[in-house]
């Protein structure tokens, strides 16, 4: 493409203040300053292998807890994902991965729908990896599958170590939405529904 799709989205609340940048037809690039170290890490992941350059900055009331942060980073991306779409023409739409963690092993499906949903089928054995809440995880890719559009799909086949799961999860997500993001040369200038709109 000549043409990188792209957005910017600001987002202030009570709890939050968040800046987002994306480019959807990146390397992988990011910046991220979320004020949660683990959290960081994860986007820095799903940066790397969903191929989206990002520059992500939450300002949030992380001394209450970690929640809104997380939760309104979700939203935040899903929002600029889904604006840098634009009209979806040409794009593959479905992406599907299996992504082996040592002993962990998670299956992201997902549909770039217009119908925001997440199905989780993860059970995350701890609490708590450092200061991040692991429920969390699956409050962020609530946030992100509803606000970008993406039916979103997440099972764990295998695992045990919490750190590998959630881990696991990020890039997983990353690599099959890289797969729907990919423009389709055979269908370039063609919208990927029978119905004619996404």
């Amino acid at each position: 493409m000549s043409v990188h799709r792209c957005a910017k989205v600001d987002r202030k609340t009570k709890e939050t203040d968040i800046s987002i940048s994306v480019d959807l037809d990146g390397v992988g690039s990011s910046t991220i300053d979320t004020k949660i170290p683990f959290f960081d890490h994860m986007l820095d992941a799903f940066s790397r292998h969903s191929l989206i350059d990002m520059d992500l900055r939450v300002d949030g009331d992380i001394e209450v807890d970690a929640h809104h942060s997380v939760e309104d980073a979700g939203i935040v991306l899903g929002c600029a994902i889904k604006e840098a779409l634009g009209d979806k023409v040409g794009i593959t739409r479905f992406g599907s991965f299996a992504l082996p963690m040592d002993e962990a092993l998670i299956l992201c499906s997902l549909d770039i729908s217009g119908r925001g949903q997440l199905f989780w089928d993860e059970d995350i054995p701890v609490d708590a990896i450092s200061t991040f809440d692991t429920q969390l995880a699956k409050e962020f890719f609530v946030a992100l599958a509803s606000n970008a559009g993406i039916t979103l799909h997440l099972q764990q086949l295998a695992g045990e170590n919490a750190h590998h799961l959630i881990e696991a999860t990020f890039k997983a997500c990353g690599r099959a939405l890289r797969q729907a993001l990919e423009i389709d040369p055979r269908v370039s200038n063609v919208l990927p529904s029978t119905k004619g709109a996404l």
